[in-house]
């Protein structure tokens, strides 16, 4: 007998979110290693919040919810808050009940402030290379360093002289008519109203130079995790020079290469690598009328795995466009932009984490 559509609304349910989830989801694997990272967390945790007053929003449920925003791509907190309000599996990651209500998303982003300034997003993604090295996930030998662009929250049509008197104002404040072609620019004489921290920055000849930040990965060449990771802004040393400054961090060992590509083949920074006992894997740079690497290492069968393994630091950065936010950056400053790359990698990690555990099963 076929049944008739009912509109009645259940006044009860004992269903819970954890029942709706299906065991085999993928984003269960993930909430483990999240949960079992924000254990060792608490004590910091702690130090972030007053002794009195009233009870907070949990920075766990904070945390797990901007894991989801970066995981799914969810552009605003304003969206995000709405797919907390009626996506049960957001509310089961995030750990609220179904009559539980959401955050305002100005008391979000308040909130988030608070955990950017007790540095939280650097120390969940430091636990997170933690938990991987205890899984044997991590190599302490073989590294890749690279760095890619990050198109600042700022148009070009901002980037105006630094001793220009104001301007008259615009014929149109939400799209005004800027003229700026045949002058020349440079972060010398100029300086974004939107976003003072970028720089303008041309990824090469012939092509056209924007607003950016540059974000930097150091990974490990077993498993293809980020090691270490940072944001600064776009200057023309940033790339050597943070690098040498993120390795340096790195575990101490005899044997250990590093992999670069051509960008990196300077005699400075090879001597710099050797000087702390790190063997040059640097691609070289044919265009130049010498490399900075020799015969001496080219030649070494482990040259050419690190030439090969090297390019997968590519997969991090293209993830971490296309996926997690970082193709156009939604916040300004360099502090606000490096704390959102790092806990993005850190989500990075734990989706490749999640893989590895996958196939080891």
């Amino acid at each position: 007998m076929r049944g008739d559509e009912r509109h009645q609304q259940a006044m009860f349910s004992v269903v819970s979110p954890e029942q709706r989830v299906p065991q085999d989801h993928p984003l269960r694997t993930i909430r483990h290693l999240v949960d079992a990272v924000l254990v060792e967390r608490s004590p910091q945790f702690a130090a972030l919040y007053a002794a009195t007053g009233r009870p907070s929003i949990p920075p766990e449920q904070l945390l797990r919810a901007l894991l989801l925003q970066v995981l799914y791509t969810v552009r605003s907190e304003r969206q995000l808050m709405e797919q907390l309000d009626y996506n049960l599996l957001f509310r089961w990651f995030v750990g609220l009940n179904m009559d539980d209500p959401i955050w305002d998303p100005t008391t979000f982003s308040k909130n988030r402030q608070r955990l950017r300034g007790g540095d939280i997003a650097r120390a969940f993604f430091e636990r997170v290379v933690a938990l991987a090295r205890q899984r044997d996930f991590v190599s302490d030998d073989h590294f890749t360093v690279d760095a890619t662009l990050l198109e600042a929250w700022a148009g070009l049509k901002g980037f105006r002289p630094k001793d220009h008197p104001p301007a008259d104002p615009p014929d149109d404040p939400g799209n005004p008519t800027v003229d700026f072609h045949g002058e020349r620019r440079s972060n010398a004489t100029h300086q974004s109203t939107t976003d003072p921290e970028a720089r303008l920055y041309r990824k090469g000849q012939g092509r056209e130079a924007k607003l950016c930040y540059m974000g930097h990965v150091v990974m490990e060449n077993r498993s293809g995790l980020a090691v270490q990771a940072q944001a600064t802004p776009a200057t023309g040393t940033a790339e050597p020079d943070t690098a040498l400054a993120l390795v340096e961090q790195l575990p101490r060992r005899p044997g250990r290469t590093l992999g670069a590509d051509k960008a990196f083949d300077s005699a400075d920074f090879v001597e710099a690598l050797r000087d702390v006992e790190i063997t040059p894997h640097v691609a070289q740079n044919t265009s130049r009328r010498r490399s900075a690497m020799d015969g001496r290492t080219t030649h070494h069968p482990g040259y050419a795995i690190s030439q090969r393994a090297r390019k997968r630091v590519e997969e991090i950065f293209g993830w971490l466009k296309t996926v997690g936010l970082m193709r156009k950056l939604r916040h300004r400053g360099t502090e606000r932009v490096d704390w959102m790359f790092v806990f993005a990698t850190a989500v990075y990690n734990l989706v490749r984490m999640r893989t590895l555990l996958t196939s080891a099963a």
